[in-house]
Protein backbone atom coordinates (compact mmCIF):
# COMPACT_ATOMS: atom_id res chain seq x y z
CA UNK A 1 0.00 0.00 0.00
CA UNK A 2 1.15 3.10 -1.20
CA UNK A 3 1.40 5.91 1.84
CA UNK A 4 2.02 8.96 0.13
CA UNK A 5 -1.59 10.41 1.54
CA UNK A 6 0.46 10.71 4.81
CA UNK A 7 2.45 13.46 3.15
CA UNK A 8 0.72 16.60 4.45
CA UNK A 9 1.79 15.59 8.02
CA UNK A 10 5.52 16.02 6.78
CA UNK A 11 7.48 19.10 8.52
CA UNK A 12 4.45 19.56 10.67
CA UNK A 13 5.28 20.01 14.62
CA UNK A 14 2.88 18.88 16.48
CA UNK A 15 0.93 18.41 19.06
CA UNK A 16 -1.53 16.59 17.03
CA UNK A 17 -5.22 15.43 17.28
CA UNK A 18 -5.99 12.08 15.43
CA UNK A 19 -9.91 11.11 15.82
CA UNK A 20 -11.39 7.82 14.67
CA UNK A 21 -14.83 8.31 13.75
CA UNK A 22 -17.69 5.67 12.96
CA UNK A 23 -19.01 7.86 9.98
CA UNK A 24 -22.11 6.02 8.78
CA UNK A 25 -25.28 8.12 8.52
CA UNK A 26 -28.76 7.43 8.75
CA UNK A 27 -31.62 8.22 6.26
CA UNK A 28 -30.80 11.76 7.13
CA UNK A 29 -28.08 14.20 6.44
CA UNK A 30 -28.48 15.62 9.70
CA UNK A 31 -27.84 12.37 11.59
CA UNK A 32 -27.61 12.34 15.12
CA UNK A 33 -26.03 9.46 16.09
CA UNK A 34 -22.65 10.89 13.72
CA UNK A 35 -23.02 14.05 15.47
CA UNK A 36 -23.38 12.21 19.10
CA UNK A 37 -20.15 10.08 18.51
CA UNK A 38 -18.36 13.21 17.80
CA UNK A 39 -19.57 14.72 20.98
CA UNK A 40 -18.16 12.40 22.63
CA UNK A 41 -14.86 12.62 21.20
CA UNK A 42 -14.55 16.20 21.38
CA UNK A 43 -14.87 15.84 25.15
CA UNK A 44 -11.76 13.36 25.35
CA UNK A 45 -9.67 15.66 23.34
CA UNK A 46 -10.52 18.71 25.41
CA UNK A 47 -9.95 16.34 28.38
CA UNK A 48 -6.49 15.67 27.13
CA UNK A 49 -5.65 19.24 26.57
CA UNK A 50 -6.63 20.22 22.79
CA UNK A 51 -7.57 24.05 22.37
CA UNK A 52 -10.65 24.94 21.58
CA UNK A 53 -10.18 26.49 18.34
CA UNK A 54 -8.45 22.72 16.80
CA UNK A 55 -11.73 21.22 18.17
CA UNK A 56 -13.74 23.40 16.18
CA UNK A 57 -12.00 22.65 13.03
CA UNK A 58 -12.23 19.32 13.27
CA UNK A 59 -15.86 19.44 13.65
CA UNK A 60 -16.42 21.63 11.00
CA UNK A 61 -15.26 18.47 9.37
CA UNK A 62 -16.98 15.83 10.38
CA UNK A 63 -20.17 17.47 10.55
CA UNK A 64 -20.04 17.96 6.87
CA UNK A 65 -21.87 15.00 4.80
CA UNK A 66 -19.78 12.91 2.23
CA UNK A 67 -21.57 11.51 -0.71
CA UNK A 68 -20.44 7.91 0.57
CA UNK A 69 -23.31 5.33 1.20
CA UNK A 70 -22.92 2.97 4.04
CA UNK A 71 -21.01 1.82 6.25
CA UNK A 72 -17.76 4.07 6.59
CA UNK A 73 -15.34 5.33 9.06
CA UNK A 74 -13.15 8.45 8.63
CA UNK A 75 -9.73 9.34 10.20
CA UNK A 76 -8.47 13.01 10.70
CA UNK A 77 -5.27 14.76 12.15
CA UNK A 78 -5.08 17.98 12.67
CA UNK A 79 -2.80 20.48 14.94
CA UNK A 80 -3.77 23.60 16.06
CA UNK A 81 -2.07 26.04 13.85
CA UNK A 82 -2.72 24.37 10.17
CA UNK A 83 -6.33 22.72 10.96
CA UNK A 84 -7.27 19.78 9.53
CA UNK A 85 -3.49 17.99 7.42
CA UNK A 86 -5.14 14.74 6.76
CA UNK A 87 -8.76 13.05 5.97
CA UNK A 88 -9.33 9.28 4.83
CA UNK A 89 -12.48 7.64 4.37
CA UNK A 90 -12.30 4.15 5.61
CA UNK A 91 -13.98 1.30 4.30
CA UNK A 92 -14.78 -0.30 7.66
CA UNK A 93 -16.04 1.74 10.41
CA UNK A 94 -13.56 1.55 13.27
CA UNK A 95 -14.96 -1.03 16.18
CA UNK A 96 -14.85 1.92 18.72
CA UNK A 97 -14.91 5.90 17.72
CA UNK A 98 -11.76 7.50 19.23
CA UNK A 99 -9.23 10.26 19.72
CA UNK A 100 -6.28 11.31 20.84
CA UNK A 101 -4.03 14.38 21.51
CA UNK A 102 -0.10 14.27 21.70
CA UNK A 103 3.15 15.25 20.07
CA UNK A 104 2.85 13.09 17.47
CA UNK A 105 -0.12 11.87 15.30
CA UNK A 106 -1.22 8.31 15.22
CA UNK A 107 0.14 7.23 11.93
CA UNK A 108 0.48 3.36 12.13
CA UNK A 109 -3.62 2.89 13.33
CA UNK A 110 -4.32 5.49 10.52
CA UNK A 111 -2.37 3.70 7.65
CA UNK A 112 -3.40 0.12 9.20
CA UNK A 113 -6.83 1.03 8.66
CA UNK A 114 -6.23 2.32 5.20
CA UNK A 115 -4.81 -0.79 4.49
CA UNK A 116 -7.95 -2.46 4.66
CA UNK A 117 -9.23 -0.13 1.81
CA UNK A 118 -9.12 -0.13 -2.28
CA UNK A 119 -9.51 3.11 -4.25
CA UNK A 120 -11.98 1.21 -7.03
CA UNK A 121 -14.17 2.25 -10.46
CA UNK A 122 -16.91 0.40 -11.01
CA UNK A 123 -18.09 0.98 -14.58
CA UNK A 124 -21.69 -0.29 -15.06
CA UNK A 125 -22.13 -1.14 -19.14
CA UNK A 126 -25.31 -1.57 -21.21
CA UNK A 127 -25.61 -0.54 -25.15
CA UNK A 128 -26.19 2.93 -24.49
CA UNK A 129 -23.42 3.68 -22.26
CA UNK A 130 -22.11 3.59 -19.08
CA UNK A 131 -22.50 5.03 -15.49
CA UNK A 132 -18.74 5.48 -13.66
CA UNK A 133 -19.48 5.46 -9.75
CA UNK A 134 -16.57 5.26 -6.90
CA UNK A 135 -15.26 3.86 -3.96
CA UNK A 136 -12.66 6.13 -2.96
CA UNK A 137 -10.68 6.72 0.24
CA UNK A 138 -8.28 9.73 -0.43
CA UNK A 139 -8.62 12.84 0.57
CA UNK A 140 -13.01 13.04 0.36
CA UNK A 141 -12.10 17.17 -0.31
CA UNK A 142 -11.31 15.62 -3.78
CA UNK A 143 -13.37 12.80 -4.07
CA UNK A 144 -13.96 11.85 -7.84
CA UNK A 145 -17.66 12.80 -9.43
CA UNK A 146 -19.80 9.95 -10.78
CA UNK A 147 -20.05 10.21 -14.47
CA UNK A 148 -22.38 8.73 -16.95
CA UNK A 149 -21.76 8.20 -20.55
CA UNK A 150 -24.17 8.10 -23.23
CA UNK A 151 -22.75 8.71 -26.93
CA UNK A 152 -26.13 9.13 -28.75
CA UNK A 153 -25.91 6.13 -31.08
CA UNK A 154 -29.05 4.95 -30.99
CA UNK A 155 -29.71 2.57 -33.80
CA UNK A 156 -29.63 0.10 -30.81
CA UNK A 157 -32.09 -3.05 -31.98
CA UNK A 158 -31.80 -5.69 -34.36
CA UNK A 159 -34.82 -6.97 -36.24
CA UNK A 160 -34.89 -10.62 -37.36
CA UNK A 161 -37.01 -10.42 -40.72
CA UNK A 162 -34.16 -10.95 -42.96
CA UNK A 163 -34.68 -8.40 -45.63
CA UNK A 164 -31.86 -6.41 -47.04
CA UNK A 165 -33.14 -3.46 -45.96
CA UNK A 166 -33.22 -5.09 -42.59
CA UNK A 167 -29.61 -6.45 -42.51
CA UNK A 168 -28.47 -3.13 -43.19
CA UNK A 169 -30.77 -1.80 -40.02
CA UNK A 170 -28.26 -4.54 -38.29
CA UNK A 171 -25.24 -3.10 -39.27
CA UNK A 172 -26.29 0.38 -38.26
CA UNK A 173 -27.26 -1.37 -34.63
CA UNK A 174 -23.88 -3.02 -34.55
CA UNK A 175 -22.29 0.19 -35.39
CA UNK A 176 -24.07 2.03 -32.52
CA UNK A 177 -22.71 -0.40 -30.37
CA UNK A 178 -19.73 -0.31 -31.17
CA UNK A 179 -19.14 3.99 -31.14
CA UNK A 180 -20.65 4.13 -27.80
CA UNK A 181 -18.59 1.16 -26.38
CA UNK A 182 -15.63 3.47 -27.37
CA UNK A 183 -17.12 6.48 -25.97
CA UNK A 184 -17.40 4.59 -22.80
CA UNK A 185 -13.63 3.19 -23.04
CA UNK A 186 -12.35 6.62 -23.26
CA UNK A 187 -14.14 8.18 -20.67
CA UNK A 188 -12.80 5.24 -18.42
CA UNK A 189 -9.15 5.59 -19.91
CA UNK A 190 -9.54 9.30 -18.98
CA UNK A 191 -10.77 8.72 -15.56
CA UNK A 192 -8.51 6.13 -14.60
CA UNK A 193 -5.55 7.92 -15.68
CA UNK A 194 -7.08 11.17 -13.54
CA UNK A 195 -7.17 9.32 -10.46
CA UNK A 196 -5.07 6.07 -10.65
CA UNK A 197 -7.54 3.31 -9.01
CA UNK A 198 -6.34 0.22 -7.71
CA UNK A 199 -8.79 -1.82 -9.36
CA UNK A 200 -11.66 -1.15 -11.96
CA UNK A 201 -14.68 -3.14 -11.93
CA UNK A 202 -16.97 -4.25 -15.15
CA UNK A 203 -20.32 -5.13 -14.75
CA UNK A 204 -23.42 -5.12 -17.37
CA UNK A 205 -24.36 -5.96 -20.39
CA UNK A 206 -22.47 -8.96 -21.56
CA UNK A 207 -21.96 -8.00 -25.33
CA UNK A 208 -21.64 -4.16 -24.23
CA UNK A 209 -18.91 -5.54 -21.97
CA UNK A 210 -17.23 -7.37 -24.51
CA UNK A 211 -17.22 -4.02 -26.95
CA UNK A 212 -15.91 -1.81 -24.41
CA UNK A 213 -13.18 -4.24 -23.14
CA UNK A 214 -11.87 -4.20 -26.85
CA UNK A 215 -11.55 -0.55 -26.63
CA UNK A 216 -9.56 -0.50 -23.14
CA UNK A 217 -5.87 0.17 -23.53
CA UNK A 218 -3.94 -2.29 -21.69
CA UNK A 219 -2.92 0.21 -18.29
CA UNK A 220 -6.32 -0.12 -17.85
CA UNK A 221 -7.31 -3.50 -18.63
CA UNK A 222 -4.42 -4.50 -16.04
CA UNK A 223 -6.57 -3.30 -13.50
CA UNK A 224 -10.01 -4.79 -14.65
CA UNK A 225 -12.17 -7.60 -13.67
CA UNK A 226 -15.82 -8.83 -14.74
CA UNK A 227 -18.01 -8.65 -12.04
CA UNK A 228 -21.19 -9.92 -12.52
CA UNK A 229 -24.98 -8.68 -11.49
CA UNK A 230 -24.73 -5.09 -12.03
CA UNK A 231 -26.64 -3.13 -14.38
CA UNK A 232 -27.68 0.35 -15.21
CA UNK A 233 -31.59 -0.70 -14.92
CA UNK A 234 -33.33 -0.46 -11.99
CA UNK A 235 -34.55 -3.67 -10.21
CA UNK A 236 -31.51 -5.77 -10.23
CA UNK A 237 -30.57 -7.84 -7.43
CA UNK A 238 -28.02 -4.95 -5.25
CA UNK A 239 -27.20 -7.69 -3.09
CA UNK A 240 -25.88 -10.34 -4.96
CA UNK A 241 -23.91 -8.00 -7.25
CA UNK A 242 -22.85 -6.32 -3.77
CA UNK A 243 -21.43 -9.56 -1.97
CA UNK A 244 -20.01 -10.67 -5.48
CA UNK A 245 -17.88 -6.22 -5.65
CA UNK A 246 -17.08 -7.45 -1.92
CA UNK A 247 -14.75 -10.53 -3.00
CA UNK A 248 -13.07 -8.88 -5.91
CA UNK A 249 -12.10 -5.99 -3.62
CA UNK A 250 -10.80 -8.26 -1.29
CA UNK A 251 -8.98 -10.08 -3.69
CA UNK A 252 -7.61 -7.30 -4.66
CA UNK A 253 -6.23 -6.52 -1.55
CA UNK A 254 -4.85 -9.99 -0.91
CA UNK A 255 -2.97 -9.64 -4.60
CA UNK A 256 -1.24 -6.41 -3.39
CA UNK A 257 -0.11 -7.80 -0.47
CA UNK A 258 1.02 -11.24 -1.53
CA UNK A 259 2.77 -9.58 -4.26
CA UNK A 260 4.84 -7.72 -1.28
CA UNK A 261 5.26 -10.45 0.77
CA UNK A 262 6.17 -13.07 -2.00
CA UNK A 263 9.15 -10.24 -3.01
CA UNK A 264 9.96 -10.40 0.68
CA UNK A 265 10.59 -14.30 1.11
CA UNK A 266 12.55 -13.87 -2.56
CA UNK A 267 14.35 -11.77 -0.83
CA UNK A 268 15.63 -13.37 2.01
CA UNK A 269 16.08 -16.45 0.31
CA UNK A 270 19.00 -14.75 -1.88
CA UNK A 271 19.96 -12.84 1.31
CA UNK A 272 20.21 -9.94 -0.99
CA UNK A 273 16.72 -8.31 -1.67
CA UNK A 274 15.09 -7.94 2.04
CA UNK A 275 16.01 -7.51 5.98
CA UNK A 276 14.61 -7.66 9.21
CA UNK A 277 14.29 -6.99 12.74
CA UNK A 278 14.70 -3.36 13.78
CA UNK A 279 18.02 -2.81 13.74
CA UNK A 280 19.00 -3.92 9.96
CA UNK A 281 15.47 -2.24 8.90
CA UNK A 282 16.39 1.53 10.23
CA UNK A 283 19.63 0.59 8.82
CA UNK A 284 18.35 0.59 4.92
CA UNK A 285 15.68 3.44 5.92
CA UNK A 286 18.52 5.42 6.52
CA UNK A 287 20.63 4.79 3.43
CA UNK A 288 17.23 4.95 1.03
CA UNK A 289 16.79 1.59 -0.14
CA UNK A 290 13.61 0.75 1.22
CA UNK A 291 10.72 -0.58 -1.86
CA UNK A 292 8.07 -1.58 0.71
CA UNK A 293 8.20 -1.55 4.31
CA UNK A 294 6.51 -5.07 6.10
CA UNK A 295 5.15 -4.87 9.80
CA UNK A 296 3.14 -7.23 11.57
CA UNK A 297 -0.35 -7.10 11.87
CA UNK A 298 0.50 -6.46 15.41
CA UNK A 299 3.33 -4.42 15.67
CA UNK A 300 2.95 -1.07 17.82
CA UNK A 301 0.05 -3.28 20.17
CA UNK A 302 0.58 -5.37 22.49
CA UNK A 303 4.41 -6.65 21.50
CA UNK A 304 7.86 -6.83 22.14
CA UNK A 305 8.26 -3.21 20.23
CA UNK A 306 5.45 -1.50 21.90
CA UNK A 307 7.76 0.88 23.98
CA UNK A 308 10.90 1.07 21.63
CA UNK A 309 11.91 4.32 20.83
CA UNK A 310 14.41 5.69 17.77
CA UNK A 311 15.79 8.54 17.85
CA UNK A 312 15.03 11.10 14.46
CA UNK A 313 16.26 14.08 13.08
CA UNK A 314 14.49 16.99 10.91
CA UNK A 315 14.69 15.34 7.67
CA UNK A 316 12.97 11.90 7.44
CA UNK A 317 15.91 9.78 6.53
CA UNK A 318 17.96 10.40 9.32
CA UNK A 319 16.76 7.58 11.81
CA UNK A 320 18.61 5.64 13.95
CA UNK A 321 18.55 3.36 17.18
CA UNK A 322 20.40 6.24 19.25
CA UNK A 323 20.98 9.90 19.25
CA UNK A 324 24.73 9.39 18.47
CA UNK A 325 23.92 7.69 15.53
CA UNK A 326 21.19 10.43 14.39
CA UNK A 327 24.08 12.97 14.79
CA UNK A 328 26.58 11.46 12.86
CA UNK A 329 23.69 11.81 9.93
CA UNK A 330 24.47 15.34 10.26
CA UNK A 331 21.47 16.09 12.42
CA UNK A 332 22.61 18.79 14.70
CA UNK A 333 19.38 20.64 15.98
CA UNK A 334 16.24 19.06 16.42
CA UNK A 335 17.02 15.60 17.33
CA UNK A 336 14.67 13.58 19.53
CA UNK A 337 13.16 10.21 20.22
CA UNK A 338 9.44 8.76 18.47
CA UNK A 339 7.92 5.92 18.85
CA UNK A 340 9.19 3.51 16.44
CA UNK A 341 6.24 2.52 14.57
CA UNK A 342 5.77 6.71 14.27
CA UNK A 343 9.98 6.78 13.26
CA UNK A 344 9.49 3.67 10.36
CA UNK A 345 6.43 5.12 8.86
CA UNK A 346 7.79 8.61 8.83
CA UNK A 347 11.05 6.85 7.12
CA UNK A 348 9.37 5.20 4.47
CA UNK A 349 7.18 8.05 3.55
CA UNK A 350 10.58 9.89 3.04
CA UNK A 351 11.46 7.50 0.15
CA UNK A 352 8.02 6.78 -0.98
CA UNK A 353 8.30 3.14 0.24
CA UNK A 354 4.97 1.74 0.27
CA UNK A 355 3.69 -0.36 3.66
CA UNK A 356 2.59 -3.80 4.32
CA UNK A 357 0.84 -5.25 7.21
CA UNK A 358 1.96 -9.03 7.42
CA UNK A 359 -0.62 -11.54 8.72
CA UNK A 360 0.80 -14.04 11.20
CA UNK A 361 2.77 -17.00 10.00
CA UNK A 362 2.69 -15.19 6.10
CA UNK A 363 6.09 -14.29 6.66
CA UNK A 364 9.36 -14.21 9.00
CA UNK A 365 9.65 -10.73 10.91
CA UNK A 366 12.18 -10.48 13.28
CA UNK A 367 11.09 -7.62 16.09
CA UNK A 368 7.70 -7.40 13.92
CA UNK A 369 9.79 -5.33 11.14
CA UNK A 370 10.82 -5.70 7.55
CA UNK A 371 11.70 -4.22 4.67
CA UNK A 372 12.08 -5.51 0.33
CA UNK A 373 14.72 -3.45 -1.08
CA UNK A 374 15.26 -1.42 -4.43
CA UNK A 375 18.86 -2.32 -4.50
CA UNK A 376 21.70 -4.05 -2.09
CA UNK A 377 25.30 -3.58 -2.14
CA UNK A 378 28.15 -4.88 0.70
CA UNK A 379 26.88 -2.26 2.63
CA UNK A 380 23.71 -3.79 3.46
CA UNK A 381 22.86 -5.79 6.38
CA UNK A 382 22.77 -9.40 5.92
CA UNK A 383 20.73 -11.84 7.43
CA UNK A 384 22.92 -14.87 7.55
CA UNK A 385 25.90 -12.60 9.13
CA UNK A 386 26.99 -10.11 11.57
CA UNK A 387 25.80 -7.14 10.64
CA UNK A 388 26.81 -3.32 10.50
CA UNK A 389 23.44 -2.49 12.38
CA UNK A 390 25.47 -3.68 15.61
CA UNK A 391 22.62 -6.00 16.38
CA UNK A 392 25.36 -8.83 17.06
CA UNK A 393 22.38 -10.94 19.75
CA UNK A 394 20.52 -11.69 16.32
CA UNK A 395 22.44 -14.13 14.54
CA UNK A 396 20.95 -16.95 12.02
CA UNK A 397 20.87 -18.82 9.07
CA UNK A 398 18.96 -18.54 6.10
CA UNK A 399 17.53 -21.47 4.76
Amino acid sequence: MKIDWLRPLAGHPGPFATVYLDATRGIEAADPDVEGRWRVLRRDLAAQGAPQGLCDAIEARVLKPLRVAGPHGRVLIATEDDGVLLERVLAEPPTVSRAEYGPVPVLLDAARSADESVDYLVVAVDRVGADLTWSWGGDPGHQPEPRTVEAGHDVLNKVRTGSTADKRIDNRVEDSWERNAEAVAREVDRQVTAHKPELVVLTGDVRALALVRAELPRQVLELAVDVSGGSRAAGVKEGVFAARLAEAVTACRDRRRARVIDAYRTGQGRDDGSVTSLGDVVTVLQRGQVSDLLLAEGFGGEGELDDREVWVGPEALQVALDRGDVEGLGATDGVHPLPASVALVRAALGQDAGLTFVPDGAAELVDGVGAVLRWHDAGTPSEAAPTMSADRTRLRDVV
